[in-house]
């Protein structure tokens, strides 16, 4: 496919089903009329890596037996399965940048014959994580020295972007699994108090700077490494110490070793690696250093546990696929804008600050594969936050607000911490069944009435229901399971782009912002007056000037 998606026969044949099914659908109604329901709509994932069970509910959804099948003729028509199988073959689908979109090879624990440009990529994955393996061992173990022979118990981890959400995210989430008294912080913004605030929680004699960086010219990361280094050479005063201090995950040697890092010392991963799918290569050194070697394979194993059921599962069953086409179906024919990740999980508090660069960085495009700019709406704005939190901050407009907002909402059944005889997971379980119940049933009037409301409270105190919701209800949060909901939104976001016919990996819209800001910066770096800009931003620009004395 490479025109307009809905030109296609089968988003034509959707559009009037859509027109048919808006006009009765109702939630609650469809519920009493087919007990069945739950199970015709969900799919439960059995993850290989750890003999654990996932389960994905979509029958809250917008979604009949019908609207599943042109869905899926929808899927078919839009060539995703031949786009799913030149990606898993290595061949260059990021079209604009020549590029083969090849994440799923740095978790290839199976050993899958994985090429491209006719050359096995296997070797080199499997080296780079070996050195992780080997290094990560030697600092977790006190075998690694800082320059003063203390062992190392402070990891800052610098670098923006995807070479920092996914770090954050995993380590966050994989907390219990983590190096007991090792810290931890992570520095990606360019405002100094970021870099400050991690440094005054350290010391040099017992920290270890990863320098996240491909290119290891990325301005904010190498700003705050130089910040860095210099706060730890105050200590050290001796540049031969940044060997035990400083390791780079980038390929570029030439300026990983001019900055004092030890070749030796640097961490490769390919240009076929976004930077959002970057945390499976090198770049999920500091998981590796926190949870241990082997919890970060049990995490890529459930990676590529997942990998293999997107790659192998018939459409129908497909669960990303699923998750995909219901996201289409209401961001092009029901106009909804966004999209809410809400777990009943503390650990996973950063999931949808992950999710939010996965999604909107991949498919907040506006360009078909042809050229053209699209005639449909294209990546929702995705949210999130951690529940029971959220429902006391954004769920009031969830429930009685004007916009839909399909919502996904995960727990795990254990908790990591099953405090006061279980008692905090069991009401945390009871609020994630009740509000997707709430909002598929609402209240009706006479409800409210039933209860002895005031006439003229009434209508304040009834819910319209029928919100969509998607339950997903994971055994516990292992570093297999965490791999395998990851890689869900990888390729539900997958899906999406390839319905919607854009190149859901290139990221030329981050470009041009960070192409002004270089210009600007030596405009702020000159003490005269500015006046090559319009005149809002010339006038902004002098006066931060003036009142920052430059």
């Amino acid at each position: 496919m490479s025109g307009q998606a809905n030109q296609l026969d089968s988003w034509q044949a959707l559009a009037q089903h859509h027109k048919d099914l808006s006009k009765d659908i109702v939630l609650r109604e469809y519920f009493a009329k087919d007990p069945q329901r739950f199970e015709k709509f969900s799919r439960t994932f059995k993850n290989e890596a750890d003999n654990s069970e996932i389960l994905w509910d979509f029958s809250k959804n917008f979604i009949t037996e019908k609207t599943l099948e042109l869905l899926i003729n929808l899927a078919k028509e839009s060539k995703i399965e031949q786009l799913r199988d030149e990606m898993f073959a290595g061949e260059k689908i990021n079209f604009t940048e020549h590029r083969a979109v090849y994440h799923v090879a740095l978790r290839n624990v199976a050993n899958w014959p994985m090429q491209v440009d006719g050359k096995s990529v296997v070797e080199e994955v499997n080296a780079v994580l070996e050195h992780m393996k080997t290094f990560s061992e030697q600092v977790r173990s006190g075998d690694w020295k800082g320059y003063t022979g203390k062992a190392i118990d402070t990891i800052i981890n610098i670098g923006i972007g995807g070479s920092d959400l996914g770090p954050v995210m995993v380590t966050e989430a994989l907390k219990p699994y983590g190096k007991e008294g090792m810290k931890l912080h992570f520095v990606s913004n360019i405002d100094g108090t970021h870099i400050a605030e991690a440094l005054k929680d350290s010391n040099p004699e017992t920290t270890l700077f990863l320098i996240a960086s491909k290119t290891f010219t990325t301005a904010e990361t190498t700003t705050n490494a130089n910040t860095a280094k210099k706060w730890f050479l105050a200590t050290a005063k001796d540049d031969s110490a940044i060997a035990k201090h400083f390791v780079a995950l980038s390929t570029n040697e030439k300026e990983v070793t001019k900055f004092g890092i030890d070749k030796e010392n640097m961490f490769p991963f390919s240009d076929w690696v976004g930077g959002r799918y970057s945390v499976w290569s090198a770049i999920g050194l500091s998981v590796c250093l926190f949870i241990g070697f082997e919890n970060f394979h049990d995490f890529l194993a459930g990676a590529q546990a997942m990998d293999k059921h997107f790659k192998e599962t018939p459409l129908e069953q497909n669960i990303p696929v699923i998750g995909g086409l219901l996201s289409v179906f209401y961001s092009d024919f029901f106009g909804a804008q966004t999209h809410l990740v809400a777990p009943f999980d503390q650990y996973l508090h950063r999931f949808p600050a992950y999710l939010q660069q996965l999604s909107m960085e991949s498919n907040g495009k506006a360009i078909t594969r042809k050229g053209d700019y699209v005639n449909y709406t294209t990546g929702a704005i995705l949210f999130g936050e951690p529940a029971t939190n959220a429902q006391h901050s954004f769920f009031q407009l969830l429930h009685q607000g004007t916009k839909l907002i399909p919502t996904d909402f995960i727990i795990a059944a254990e908790s990591h911490n099953p405090v006061e005889n279980n008692l905090h997971q069991k009401m945390l379980a009871s609020n994630f069944f009740a509000q997707s119940e709430a909002l598929m049933l609402g209240k009706q009037p006479e409800e409210v009435k039933a209860e002895g409301a005031p006439e003229e409270l009434v209508p304040h105190k009834t819910f319209l229901g029928n919100r969509p919701t998607t339950s997903v209800v994971a055994q516990k949060i292992t570093p297999a399971t965490l791999g395998a909901l990851i890689v869900y939104y990888e390729h539900l976001t997958f899906t999406e782009g390839a319905i919607w016919n854009i190149n859901s990996f290139d990221q030329w819209g981050v470009e041009l912002g960070k192409v002004l800001a270089k210009k600007i910066l030596a405009e702020l770096q000159d003490g005269s007056e500015v006046s090559t800009h319009d005149s809002s931003t010339n006038g902004l620009i002098n006066a931060f000037k003036k009142k920052a004395n430059i």
